[in-house]
């Protein structure tokens, strides 16, 4: 399991910004991101490198920030890989809530970034399946 900060950002311009600003000024690698928006606030999905040390600063920085625990899969970097894994999935019955794509280094994998209501079941699909979740070592996080 990979810990993940979510910040819920004012939909106002310089607000993005300088919500990753104080990241990057103390010295926080960010790994992976997605937003979602709506007219008045977006909910920025990060993977950073020491997820506690930026919680604490987001936190101290005014800003509203929960950690979730997701889950990273490495998927063949190929035609068809999303679906090796999405079908398997769907046979399982696992929900997924939201996903996105994580770039990873000196590897010839994708990353895919899963949030599922069964967690438990979704592990258990891929050790099934012969699919490997990633660690956050792997990834160079804490």
């Amino acid at each position: 399991m990979v810990k993940q900060l979510s910040i819920f950002v004012q939909n106002k311009s310089g607000k993005l910004a300088s919500s990753v600003s104080v990241l990057r000024d103390n010295g926080v690698d960010i790994r992976a991101l997605t937003i979602a928006d709506t007219p008045d606030f977006g909910i920025l999905r990060l993977l950073v490198d020491d997820a506690a040390k930026a919680e604490k600063i987001l936190l101290e920085s005014g800003l509203l920030v929960q950690s979730t625990d997701v889950v990273v899969v490495a998927v063949r970097d190929e035609r068809g890989g999303l679906a090796a894994l999405l079908e398997p999935m769907a046979e399982a019955g696992v929900n997924i809530e939201y996903m996105y794509s994580l770039i990873g280094r000196s590897t010839s994998d994708a990353y895919m970034v899963f949030r599922v209501t069964d967690t438990a079941a979704f592990l258990a699909m891929l050790e099934e399946k012969g699919l490997r979740h990633v660690t956050p070592a792997e990834l160079g996080l804490k």
